[in-house]
């Protein structure tokens, strides 16, 4: 049997890992059902289907019930290999689409629209398995107790792998049969998970012990020869870097800022990046950084550029400068929106072939560089007649190159004895020629929803690139992403929405939505300086502490009215960092830049309710960890008072907006209509300009220093109060 009993199940659930391949919709179709009416590409996907698909929602679940039929959850989304293998194979099989309408209710998911039911179905997989991984399959009863899990099926038994056309009547007579046993494996699973859920919540803590042993972890998990942790595929987790950029800033301990700069240099320099039309790739599929998942995420954007400032901010090194500015190109050319907002992610293959959109062959360069620039490139970029990755993939056509650079720069122009700037600009004017070609191929699949959580990410890093950079037009982009956000995605009564597509905004925006804009916002504060950021930021993590957390100060991706068996909580920083885990940093930057109690006592209660998981595996939780230095270490308060664009003011800020200083909070108190900014930040009145010049006051956990008006003094002072 293929269904649950009691706390186990018959293995089925396996972590398939792939390259994404879009199944292109027959538009001319006759056949649609009833996700034709939905804006979810993914979705979309399947509205030709002959399967009798739903979308989730409530005329699914009543005609379930009336009919006295199981739920058949499908969950996956638009840019999924396997998901799109198994509607090939198996929902668009009118022998597997009868038996589903026998006895079923079909409903499909965008597992990016719906995170909170994502995870919820995810943990009930994972705890039957120990494994996950999409199509997510569930089978469940119409008041949503899970009673079957797996991933990817097809029509008929392969590999002993069992077929739906297998699964389906034997689930269905099961239940017919004897519904209480299947109710009660999968009510005993739900009552495992809700007693973990609860045992985390011990009042534990954290202390400095969690971060040196995350730092100890990864030093452990890195592999040093390429870069990165762990073996293949290997993901980017910008937000590892970040934490030990922060850990060496703290210690000074060479081997975390190495660490570091091998992964940025490896991964720059490898398949996973886009070395033509730039931006990062999903992931690498082998240990090199050379044979990517060509998808691209918006997410992935956002934590890459932002790190990558961070290591110049540290280093000065350029290189880190131009592989942001390159990651920004990208985003605002391909995925940026007219109306300010940016799209979700660009699939991995065109014309039905997986990279087909980013691969070359080595005389297609030298046909349109010539012999001589052409094959000069072809040596840099390591493109080679017979092809560079076919031992990876030995299918591949013949003459098949990813373009990746084996040596820097610096080392190619010792090689080809040209001076470096001379060489930057001839491989700029190759790069370019070679970018105008391939924009006449077939373009992959352009997700074009709006996720209100990713665009938050994505304020951030266009703020921090504003700042660091000197960059007015990112700071533009992000501030014109925010006004979209608020414009389309906020209700009149101040809620957010998760997803605009097609001017239509919908679904209410989760734990993670409220966070990463909050973080957005207090992002484009420090950098903008107008405390209507801040205040957006303050409003909107107080919608986060009053629905998303429960009274033990835990946070949940959904509000207590949940349509779930049980609310999700999910802490773990994956390739996304988790809503919790903004949420602490969240919690103790607002405490450091209003010095109000209120947002301590959130965070600390935070800790508490997620120490017990986080003490299990630190290094899991780096994310977290991020935030919680900031209430374990010291930090510093920068308060300048001064009118914003006037010079002494600008002199003062130069000294700190374009460093790297993750312990320092800046706030501006303008010389007049300091109205807004003194509510926002009480600890700040009575602080006023020295002779009407600009004036800067740093503080130490509230307690300040003598002001200053000349930038050398405050530089000074900064660098004596360095932690």
């Amino acid at each position: 049997m293929t269904f649950l009993s009691t706390y186990s199940a018959v293995n089925y659930f396996t972590i398939l890992l792939g390259f994404a391949m879009l199944i292109p919709i027959n538009a001319a179709a006759e056949q649609t059902n009833r996700l034709i009416h939905e804006q979810s590409p993914y979705l979309l996907q399947h509205a030709h289907n002959p399967v009798d698909w739903f979308p989730w929602g409530a005329e699914a679940f009543s005609k379930a019930e009336d009919e006295g039929k199981l739920i058949f959850l499908s969950i996956g989304y638009s840019t999924c290999h396997w998901c799109h293998v198994m509607e090939d194979e198996s929902f668009t099989n009118d022998e597997v689409a009868a038996e589903l309408k026998k006895n079923y209710i079909a409903i499909k998911v965008d597992r990016e629209e719906r995170p909170d039911i994502d995870q919820f179905y995810m943990q009930v997989g994972i705890e039957l398995s120990g494994s996950g991984g999409w199509p997510l399959t569930i089978i469940m009863t119409p008041e949503k107790i899970p009673i079957f899990a797996g991933t990817y099926f097809p029509p008929e038994r392969r590999f002993n792998r069992p077929g739906l056309l297998e699964i389906l009547p034997e689930i269905a007579t099961a239940w017919q049969k004897d519904p209480a046993a299947l109710l009660q494996g999968g009510k005993a699973v739900i009552n495992l998970l809700q007693q973990r859920q609860n045992t985390s919540a011990t009042g534990k803590n954290l202390t400095i012990v969690q971060l040196q042993q995350a730092e100890r972890m990864l030093q452990q998990n890195f592999e040093p020869i390429h870069g990165g942790f762990g073996e293949a595929p290997k993901f980017p987790q910008p937000h590892i870097l970040s934490f030990l950029l922060l850990r060496y800033y703290r210690t000074a301990n060479p081997e975390l800022l190495q660490m570091v700069e091998k992964t940025l240099q490896e991964m720059r320099e490898g398949g996973i990046y886009d070395q033509i039309g730039f931006g990062f790739h999903r992931y690498s599929t082998d240990t090199e950084w050379l044979v990517p998942h060509f998808e691209k995420m918006l997410y992935d954007q956002a934590g890459l550029a932002r790190v990558y400032l961070e290591a110049f901010q540290l280093t000065g090194k350029t290189e880190y400068k131009t592989t942001a500015e390159e990651i920004f190109n990208y985003v605002l050319y391909r995925l940026r929106d007219p109306k300010g907002g940016f799209y979700s992610a660009e699939d991995a293959d065109s014309n039905g072939v997986e990279g087909e959109f980013y691969v070359w062959q080595e005389q297609e360069i030298i046909d349109l560089l010539g012999e001589e620039r052409g094959k000069r490139f072809a040596r840099i970029f390591n493109a080679l007649p017979t092809g560079n990755f076919s031992a990876y993939i030995p299918d591949e056509p013949a003459g098949t190159n990813i373009l990746h650079r084996g040596k820097s720069l610096d080392e190619w122009a010792e090689i080809v004895d040209l001076p470096l700037a001379e060489l930057q600009q001839q491989l700029e004017e190759d790069r370019q020629r070679l970018f105008t070609a391939r924009e006449q191929r077939v373009h992959p699949f352009l997700d074009d929803k709006v996720i209100t959580a990713w665009n938050g990410q994505m304020i951030s890093s266009l703020a921090l690139g504003g700042r660091g950079l000197d960059d007015p037009q990112l700071l533009k982009a992000a501030e014109e992403a925010s006004q979209f956000i608020f414009s389309q995605l906020q209700t009149e009564s101040g809620q957010l929405l998760r997803r605009w597509r097609n001017g239509e905004a919908a679904i209410n925006a989760f734990a993670s939505d409220y966070a990463f804009l909050a973080r957005g916002m207090l992002d484009l504060y420090q950098s903008n300086l107008d405390p209507d950021a801040l205040e957006k930021a303050l409003l909107l993590a107080e919608q986060l502490a009053t629905q998303f957390t429960d009274q033990h100060g835990q946070l949940f991706e959904t509000s207590a009215a949940s349509e779930l068996p049980m609310r999700t909580n999910q802490l773990y920083d994956g390739a996304l960092p988790s809503a919790g885990s903004v949420t602490i940093e969240i919690f103790a930057r607002l405490y450091l830049v209003t010095g109000e109690q209120l947002w301590n006592q959130r965070a600390e209660a935070l800790v508490q309710a997620s120490a017990a998981q986080i003490i299990r595996s630190p290094a899991g939780y780096s994310q977290f960890l991020l935030g919680v230095s900031l209430l374990l270490e010291p930090t510093r308060e920068l308060v300048i008072v001064g009118n914003k664009n006037s010079p002494d003011t600008v002199a003062l800020l130069a000294e700190v907006q374009q460093q790297y200083m993750p312990d320092l909070t800046l706030i501006l108190r303008p010389m007049d209509h300091s109205e807004t900014i003194d509510k926002l930040v009480p600890f700040i009145d009575g602080m006023n300009s020295l002779n009407h010049q600009a004036t800067a006051y740093l503080c130490e956990n509230f307690a300040c220093q003598r002001p200053q008006t000349k930038p050398e003094e405050l530089h000074r002072l900064l660098e004596q109060t360095r932690h």
